[in-house]
């Protein structure tokens, strides 16, 4: 990428950012969209909030056009964590149903299964995906194995937040759906880093972010839900459209679109977002996603050498960020947990003047085998010599952790 497209972002110039993967950066353009919603909400409350129905409509129209759906199955929520929390505790399961999850879910969803699981009497079920991973297959092949006559919901990734792999989704939904079984997907980071058309994944539920891969503002994302299955989602908070006498609307539109005074700028700032990712390079976001996709299979291999450690995933299996495992050092790996600011090796990154993701795996270990992954990702503001400036300093982050 040109140099002269950083100024679309207001990143901090020193620091070489390679985790964009956590909570996304919106541009300067996008910002600017965001402000001028909040200046009219200013000018007259009363007036926007009597009008903020349709301004969400438009929006909605735009994300629908964007992800591949019919704008009225979609409801922005802030974030995927409240949209999959919103179908979560909907839900309602007999004692003895079984809540079926890999080991790559996201820590938050995963506390959300445990909970309504502890308060219907089910259980949660882990489904061990091996990673590194060699095939699709190994992915499909390890939840299937845990499928039992009790399974009744599967909540999956799209693609995985420690481990940044794409889960074969179709064909996961498919053979759930041959068992009776829902499947609620976590598209956290799908948007803007993969080709999505929601209605063709075959969720029954799909939640995603918006301010990640798309570079919308910070509180936006969006719940999908099968039309079949709206009466029985809620928000979390139930508001005035519970006893809405109003039938030019789905009890799903009304019950979601208002749920309390708050500032809906976000949201109406997706189109803005999605106009930029397609504005900024000739071909718009499939060019986009493309030359995102080859910057960061570019820095895995320069960060995986420099490391002295195999690529963990095929290509097919990564978008537009990638985990690296560190090698095992002599102690064994025997550690309680990584703390993102305090730990060796993101301290050792930092001290260079890079910010990249360092988690650990397996992320829940009950005392196992542990190591550091190292994240990286690639988005528009990025180039190659951020990534071989990585690969530079990653021996001495690798001494830095043992």
């Amino acid at each position: 990428m040109p140099a002269e497209f950083a100024h679309h972002w207001t990143l901090d110039p020193t620091v070489t950012f390679l985790n964009h993967g956590s909570f996304g950066a919106a541009p300067r353009e996008v910002l600017a969209s965001q402000q001028a919603w909040r200046d009219r909400i200013e000018a007259e409350p009363v007036r926007f909030f009597s009008e903020l129905e349709a301004e969400l409509d438009e929006a909605r129209r735009a994300l629908g056009a964007f992800v591949g759906a019919d704008p009225d199955d979609l409801a922005f929520v802030p974030n995927a964590t409240a949209g999959t929390n919103a179908v979560l505790r909907s839900l309602r399961f007999d004692v003895g149903d079984e809540l079926l999850t890999t080991d790559h879910a996201y820590n938050a969803v995963k506390n959300a299964m445990e909970y309504v699981a502890e308060r219907d009497g089910a259980r949660v079920v882990i489904a061990p995906v091996p990673f590194p991973t060699e095939s699709s297959e190994q992915i499909v092949s390890a939840v299937l194995a845990a499928v039992t006559p009790q399974t009744r919901l599967a909540v999956l990734d799209h693609i995985t937040s420690a481990t940044a792999l794409i889960f074969p989704i179709r064909q996961l939904t498919d053979e759930l759906s041959r068992r009776g079984i829902d499947s609620l997907v976590d598209g956290a980071h799908a948007p803007g880093q993969v080709a999505l058309n929601v209605e063709s994944v075959g969720a029954t539920y799909y939640a995603a972010n918006l301010h990640k891969w798309v570079c919308a503002p910070k509180g936006s994302g969006f719940l999908w839900v099968r039309r079949d299955r709206q009466a029985e989602i809620r928000p979390l908070a139930i508001s005035h459209g519970a006893n809405s006498p109003r039938t030019d609307r789905s009890r799903f539109r009304v019950e979601f679109d208002w749920t309390g005074t708050a500032d809906p700028s976000a949201y109406l700032a997706v189109p803005a977002a999605i106009r930029f990712g397609e504005n900024l390079l000739p071909g718009g976001w499939e060019t986009l996603r493309a030359r995102n996709h080859d910057l960061v299979m570019a820095g895995r291999s320069l960060v995986s050498a420099a490391a002295g450690i195999a690529v963990a995933a095929p290509e097919t299996m990564i978008g537009t960020m990638a985990s690296i495992p560190l090698p095992l050092q002599g102690g064994g790996g025997r550690v309680q947990g990584v703390e993102l600011y305090g730990d060796p090796v993101h301290a050792h990154l930092l001290a260079h003047g890079i910010q990249a993701m360092v988690t650990p795996w397996p992320q829940r270990p009950s005392g196992g085998p542990w190591r550091r992954l190292v994240r990286i990702s690639a988005a528009g503001y990025n180039d190659l010599d951020q990534y071989e400036r990585l690969a530079a300093v990653m021996p001495g982050a690798i001494a830095a952790e043992s």
